[in-house]
């Protein structure tokens, strides 16, 4: 045990303005400074803080703690024990637009000094993914972390008349401005293709194949989250939270074929009686060529299933024939009450309602017209549930579109479920 001297005048009482923690890397600084009751506008005396520390130390995960002040700042430092030895998981995965998926994945939070590692593998008939992740913090001896993505697969959908495979590598620096702020900048390389096509295909999935692209990119992206997280139990559902994410991306440098690529997501909580919460959600994006070329089917958005309910995956939007063929753009709105009605059966379970609405559209080329790209507003309402089944997580919805257009493809249930080896 390692108790710090606090020095000067801390030993007569003084009132703390603030609690700052230091060297957290995996438990979070609220349980710090909640576990043992270091809280600011409170007077603490030099020996209220020596049993804070004992406090601290008791609980077994700290291998060092010490306070100290710097002005009306309470510094609380630790370092902890090696707690996050890692974990490897196999599972059972069935998505109602999937199918069965089985997976295998590894992850270690101290593969190596402050790095973090994940591998990943996903199966199914139409889908095949891998990844690969690390992320060091304090890079550099500086304020920026550094991460390296490797992601690649092949999807051949029985809806769709294509084979899509593609692979990219990044390379990131991560700017953490505080707890909940992060600036992220990656460079990268992505090597993509659409090929494979059925003898029926739409002609301008005919134009747009390709044996592959392959070029650097560019990724700027912003995260913000004051959203409460699922460890603060019931207490998530008491307060106000938000998320924001912005990424834009620059494909194709140095190619005739530069694309501009813009994806924000939005989530906002808002308390409105005891475990029952209203939930507002927004996602848009937009892809368009920058040296005047058209965008391909494998850039474009698909809004569907889980990301739109109500709605088949690649349900809406511009089609040719029985081919979806994505949208240039999109936009989704969702509202959702949701409540928690605790334990039904021996099992958690959680309800809502929701009303969704969005649409995608917008084509480069028409085939001349003959083909349909304007904005048309889809919505559907709905019932989800999520409950347990011992310890299987199960997620389920019945939706049904209120407004919609012909040749739109329609799913009406969905259902997520995952059970790990």
């Amino acid at each position: 045990m390692v108790l710090a001297m606090i020095p000067g005048s801390v030993a007569d009482a003084q009132v703390v303005r603030n609690v700052e923690v230091r060297g957290a890397q995996f438990i979070p600084e609220d349980d710090i400074r909640r576990t043992c009751g270091a809280e600011s506008g409170v007077e603490y005396s030099r020996w209220e803080l020596l049993a804070i520390e004992d406090c601290l130390m008791s609980t077994g995960v700290f291998e060092t703690v010490a306070l100290s002040r710097e002005g009306d700042t309470l510094v609380i430092d630790v370092q902890e024990l090696d707690t996050r030895p890692g974990r490897i998981d196999a599972s059972i995965a069935y998505v109602s637009q999937d199918g069965l998926t089985a997976s295998l994945a590894y992850e270690r939070y101290n593969l190596f000094d402050r790095t973090y590692g994940a591998f990943s593998l996903e199966y199914s008939k139409e889908i095949q993914r891998y990844s690969a992740n690390l992320y060091r913090t304090e890079v550099f001896e500086s304020g920026l972390d550094l991460g390296f993505e490797l992601v690649g697969g092949r999807d051949d959908f029985d809806d769709r008349s294509f084979t899509h495979e593609t692979i990219r590598a990044e390379t990131y620096l991560a700017w953490p401005v505080s707890a909940t702020t992060r600036f992220e900048g990656g460079i990268g390389f992505r090597d993509h293709r659409l090929y494979d096509l059925d003898p029926a295909a739409s002609p301008l999935l005919v134009r747009e194949q390709t044996n592959g692209i392959s070029a650097p990119y560019v990724r700027l992206g912003l995260k913000h989250k004051s959203l409460p997280d699922a460890e603060e139990g019931d207490d998530r559902w008491q307060n106000f939270g938000y998320s924001v994410r912005l990424d834009q991306y620059f494909w194709n440098i140095g190619t005739s074929d530069p694309l501009s690529d813009t994806r924000f997501e939005a989530l906002m909580q808002f308390p409105i009686a005891d475990r029952t919460r209203l939930l507002f959600g927004f996602d848009a994006g937009a892809v368009t060529g920058l040296n005047g070329n058209a965008t391909r089917a494998i850039d474009r958005f698909y809004p569907g299933a889980d990301g739109f309910r109500g709605f088949a995956p690649r349900g809406i939007g511009p089609r040719d024939g029985g081919d979806a063929l994505g949208g240039n753009t999109f936009v989704r709105a969702s509202i959702e009450l949701q409540r928690d009605f605790g334990e039904v059966f021996k099992a958690p379970v959680l309800g809502g309602i929701f009303l969704e609405s969005g649409g995608s559209w917008d084509l480069d080329d028409t085939l001349g017209g003959a083909i349909d790209d304007g904005w048309r507003r889809r919505s559907s309402v709905g019932l989800s549930v999520v409950f347990d089944i011992g310890k299987t997580p199960v997620s389920l919805y019945l939706a049904t579109p209120i407004e919609h257009e012909p040749g739109d493809e329609r799913q009406t249930f969905g259902i997520s479920l995952s059970t790990q080896f």
